[in-house]
């Protein structure tokens, strides 16, 4: 048994996750997430991976793996692209899907994966940040909503106000605007996830996105957003098949879980006993992260 660790360092939050990988079975130990926001991102990194270890009632691992922005992590022993990583980690929580879709902090981007994970094809968000976590985020905050109502509320839109903008800062006005004349958080909202929606649809288009696509990064829990992307794959005419989105409880780990899976399996292709390992790269412990 191999036992590995992934750290996915995004823009709003760092996530980490504990994992027994065999070559015919694969398991979350425990996982851990923390936000950001202003605080020194080396220290949430040390938090998280801690608490994660700690989780899983751990003193050493195989293998340290990060994935998104967490390249200098100093106890990290190998890092990974975060288009496989997800698309890895997203056949582990739905081993159905075809494809991710990575909604982050800042970025957004589709990922086309074949059933062994392997990214076949991608497309990332070019366009303002309007899109994005962030973005949404902020509009809430104005709206005096937090993050976990955002999603209830646009389910009981009834009529969603359009945003018509793809300019963030643009799009704060419209939403200004629309506070201004009465417009309804619930249907505000529900404009914003139907905006986005739409962008998403072109992205999982581009890319030839298969029958299952599973929603990962920090907005994979948003049901709203959820919504909106479904009703507009439903009423896309382009698309050659019914796509249907899913979402999994633990999709804002898919990045960490792709990055502890593709590191046992480096670990494994490195064919070195504890010594040699031990001698090239010392498996990590509570000390030596210090």
């Amino acid at each position: 048994m191999t036992v590995t660790a992934g750290i996915d360092v995004g823009s709003g939050a760092v996530k980490a996750v504990v994992m027994s990988v065999d070559p015919d079975k694969e398991t979350v130990l425990s996982h851990c997430v923390a936000r950001i926001r202003r605080r020194h991102v080396p220290a949430v990194v040390d938090e998280v991976f801690r608490a994660a270890v700690d989780g899983a009632g751990l003193d050493a691992l195989d293998y340290v793996a990060t994935t998104g922005e967490g390249e200098d992590v100093p106890f990290a022993t190998g890092h990974f692209y975060g288009m496989t990583t997800h698309a890895r980690g997203g056949l582990f929580l739905d081993p159905k899907a075809t494809a991710v879709l990575d909604v982050g902090a800042l970025h957004s981007r589709a990922v086309l994966m074949n059933d062994k994970g392997k990214v076949l094809n991608y497309k990332m968000t070019s366009q303002c940040a309007s899109g994005s976590g962030q973005f949404l985020e902020s509009i809430a905050r104005y709206l005096g909503v937090s993050q976990a109502e955002i999603g209830e509320l646009s389910l009981q839109a009834d009529a969603p106000e359009k945003i018509s903008s793809i300019c963030a800062v643009l799009s704060e006005t419209d939403v200004i605007n629309m506070v201004s004349r009465g417009i309804s958080t619930s249907n505000i909202l529900r404009g914003i996830h139907e905006s986005m929606a739409v962008r998403f649809v072109r992205l999982l288009r581009s890319i030839g996105a298969g029958e299952s696509v599973l929603m990962t990064g920090g907005l994979a829990g948003d049901e709203g957003l959820q919504g909106a992307l479904q009703d507009a794959l439903d009423d896309e005419k382009k698309m050659p098949h019914r796509v249907m989105v899913t979402e999994h409880q633990l999709s804002i780990f898919a990045g960490a879980i792709g990055a502890a899976i593709w590191g046992a399996f480096r670990h494994r292709k490195l064919e070195l006993g504890e010594a040699a390992w031990t001698a090239k790269t010392p498996m990590w412990t509570s000390a030596s992260a210090v």
